[in-house]
């Protein structure tokens, strides 16, 4: 980016940068220790992702905060003004994916005690693996103002969704063979879901890269391949 004239625009601008990079660092190990908490039933690293949430929450008002003042001081333009607006918009989404995360690591609370086949689970760990390389790709993008790398990851969401319906459609064979697995299952299937809206927060942040970059938006139909609502319900009696 080119400097300003006024150098305190520019510290301005990259203490905004600073914070985004730390929000998508807490925002990746939240998602990778709610998981690894989910795999190893490890009830201290869950409660150790749902500590970390407020820093998330305050880190996010704090750049939102600034990202006005900024607007209030500088009246930016064109890329300038993108850049704060940015700002805004990803330190959101870095926000949700957290709330998310948290939310995986509430669910590994509450099956603490009531774990099964771990080969249940391995579905799961393999769409949060995709799915935290999907996340690192898009704030290295950010980072790296790569439009090309951020439309990449904009492009792989719709693979990010055919898997989640795969794994749906395997959790609900699961809970129809045997009643027993329903409770279970249901939790997972909720962490999934969880994992696939994450995949949905790094295209919103790709979105946002494209136009920071360019000045123009992505296309509002994302490729989308989540066949879910289509698949029978459970039948739980």
């Amino acid at each position: 980016m080119a400097e300003h004239i006024v150098s305190s625009f520019d510290k301005e601008l990259e203490g905004l940068r600073a914070s985004i990079a730390e929000m998508g660092g807490l925002s990746e190990k939240m998602l990778s220790d709610s998981v690894d908490a989910l795999v190893r039933r490890d009830v201290s690293l869950a409660q150790s992702v749902i500590a970390a949430d407020p820093r998330l929450d305050m880190l996010q008002r704090d750049i939102e905060e600034r990202a006005i003042l900024t607007i209030a001081r500088r009246q930016p333009l064109a890329v300038d003004l993108r850049e704060v607006i940015a700002a805004i918009r990803i330190s959101g989404d870095l926000e949700r994916i957290g709330d998310l995360a948290k939310n995986c690591a509430k669910r590994v609370l509450a099956l603490s005690d009531g774990f099964q086949s771990q080969k249940i689970v391995l579905g799961v760990e393999n769409i949060a693996d995709l799915v935290s390389e999907q996340l690192k790709d898009v704030l290295d993008a950010y980072a790296q103002h790569d439009v090309a790398q951020a439309d990449d990851v904009w492009q792989r969401d719709g693979s990010i969704d055919a898997i989640y319906t795969s794994l749906f459609r395997e959790l609900l064979t699961y809970m129809m063979e045997d009643p027993r697995n329903i409770s279970f299952c249901a939790h997972l299937l909720f962490c999934a879901k969880n994992i696939e809206r994450i995949g949905d927060h790094t295209t919103n942040i790709a979105e946002t890269i494209h136009y920071l970059v360019t000045g123009v938006s992505l296309p509002t139909d994302r490729p989308k391949n989540d066949r879910t609502a289509t698949l029978p319900e459970v039948d739980a009696a």
